[in-house]
């Protein structure tokens, strides 16, 4: 059996690092930058409409041409009814931006907004035992 041999190492030169395009999107983890947000959303001042992450928003039309790119691609995925957290998942925005983009939408009454559906955690019971007796008389 012979021994391993050593190998002789050579310095790799670093890579020199590239400024960021503008076209491309921050690498996961890091922040957008905050004055893109601010010109999203506009001077604060406006009142906020109360949204909660599980608040349901619904389109009630399409987007209009005076509409945003963020607000037609709101408009868009509401065709089905999203929770907020959802829309601010799917579009890459903070929940912040997306409850004043969606107050915008609400005040030109283009979405409406409804609290999820919250189903009882027990069934009637006088329901439950109609059913026991008519699978019993099948």
């Amino acid at each position: 059996m012979t021994p391993p041999q050593r190998r002789r190492r050579y310095l790799e030169p670093e890579p020199v690092p590239q400024p960021p395009q503008e076209e491309q999107k921050p690498p996961e983890g890091q922040k957008r930058n905050p004055e893109r947000l601010y010109v999203i959303t506009g001077p604060d001042g406006v009142e906020r409409v109360e949204l909660d992450l599980v608040t349901l928003i619904v389109a009630r039309a399409d987007p209009p041409p005076s509409a945003t790119p963020e607000q037609a691609a709101l408009l868009r995925l509401c065709t089905a009814p999203l929770s907020v957290a959802e829309l601010s998942a799917y579009l890459s925005l903070p929940f912040g931006v997306v409850t004043v983009l969606l107050t915008e939408l609400l005040t030109a009454e283009l979405v409406t907004a409804r609290a999820p559906i919250i189903r009882q955690a027990l069934a009637d019971r006088s329901l439950l035992e109609a059913v026991m007796h008519g699978l019993q008389k099948l």
